[in-house]
């Protein structure tokens, strides 16, 4: 997706006074604690003693399979909830289907008439949604490989798209700088929301759907009413750099928040602060994707970079404890697998690669 920005009318009667992070605020919250993980049920130990008995086990990712059939630069790869399958699209309008545990291509998603930029499965691992420049979002069934619906409405190239966890409603964001909630079943659109001022590039539901977090070229990010559509919070931070991607930690506190100036931070949006600052990676141009690798109880922050590397972050100390080259060209895409200790990254090298976490003797 290009970083050129198109402008386009402000909305005030959405504007808020943004809470701002000074530098020395944000330094000071660089030293706190920040659980993101999920908390097991029942679980009583304090997450400094967690972090201190699972500490020693650092991610070490090992080349498992490479993924390659698509003709231009792949976009996006998304294992399903289940794990059973990944999902890949590309610049060339195909989506294509893969066995997770070894990498077996099973079929090609032809109808879009133009790239791919995003993919969201639904909680059940049956239905695969798309959102491409041709403008549209179209609903497939992943296992037989058809289309099942076709969700038209944005004015321009769709960005960004995700199922809420019930996968009754989506969300998707446009180069149009609209943010649209949908209903999936019919098809019909709920909410038309004018988001931003420039194209949204990121869109996420909160754990429980309640919540929606946009990103967007102008440098802000918003949380929502997943049911009302209203504006609960803007958040900016002090650059206002172009945001290039957004979502929810797995525990729903806060946001990882990527823009294009090299930078990641961890926004606890409640209070509206940043808490935690990322850098060594380099993200000037595309919109690159982060997540979450969990091993054990302990979670870790994994980035795509522009110069072929995938970097992992200990999320409180902000220390790269892994960085690797992944491939020959921009890493587009990065997705962890639901249940195992493995991860995918997508480039513009054409190429998806699988790797997993193997315990250091």
């Amino acid at each position: 997706v290009s970083t050129q920005s198109t402008g386009g009318p402000w909305t005030p009667e959405m504007e808020e006074t943004p809470p701002v992070a000074a530098p020395e605020q944000e330094h000071a919250a660089n030293q706190e604690t920040c659980e993101v993980e999920p908390q097991p049920a029942g679980a009583k130990q304090s997450s400094a003693k967690r972090k201190q008995n699972t500490r020693s086990t650092k991610p070490n990712l090992v080349l498992k399979f490479t993924l390659t059939g698509h003709e231009n630069p792949v976009t996006v790869a998304k294992y399903s909830p289940d794990g059973n399958w990944i999902s890949t699209a590309s610049a060339d309008k195909f989506i294509k289907i893969w066995n997770a545990v070894d990498g077996q291509f099973e079929h090609t998603l032809m109808g879009h008439s133009q790239g791919i930029s995003d993919l969201s499965w639904s909680s059940d691992s049956i239905h695969l949604a798309s959102a491409s420049d041709d403008h549209e979002i179209r609903i497939w069934d992943a296992k037989i490989g058809c289309c099942v619906n076709r969700l038209k409405g944005h004015s321009n190239f769709v960005c960004c798209l995700n199922f809420n966890p019930q996968s009754n409603l989506l969300v998707s964001g446009s180069f149009d700088e609209t943010v649209r909630i949908w209903d999936v079943k019919s098809g019909s659109c709920l909410r038309d929301l004018p988001a931003h001022s420039d194209p949204v590039t990121a869109v996420h539901f909160c754990r429980d759907g309640t919540l929606i977090v946009s990103g967007s070229y102008d440098g802000i990010c918003r949380i929502w009413d997943a049911g009302t559509g209203q504006c609960l919070k803007t958040l900016i931070g002090e650059e206002s750099a172009p945001v290039s991607f957004v979502k929810f930690s797995p525990n729903g506190k806060y946001i990882v928040v990527s823009t294009l100036d090299n930078t990641i931070r961890l926004w606890n949006y409640s209070v509206g602060k940043v808490t935690k600052t990322y850098r060594g990676h380099k993200n000037e141009q595309f919109c690159i994707t982060s997540d979450f690798l969990i091993l054990g109880q302990e979670a870790w922050l994994v980035s795509c970079s522009e110069d072929g590397q995938v970097l992992v972050w200990d999320v409180d100390h902000r220390e790269v404890v892994c960085q690797f080259e992944a491939h020959a060209s921009t890493v587009t895409g990065i997705c962890c697998h639901p249940h195992q200790a493995e991860l995918a990254t997508c480039s513009m090298d054409r190429s998806v690669k699988i790797w997993q976490h193997v315990d250091l003797e």
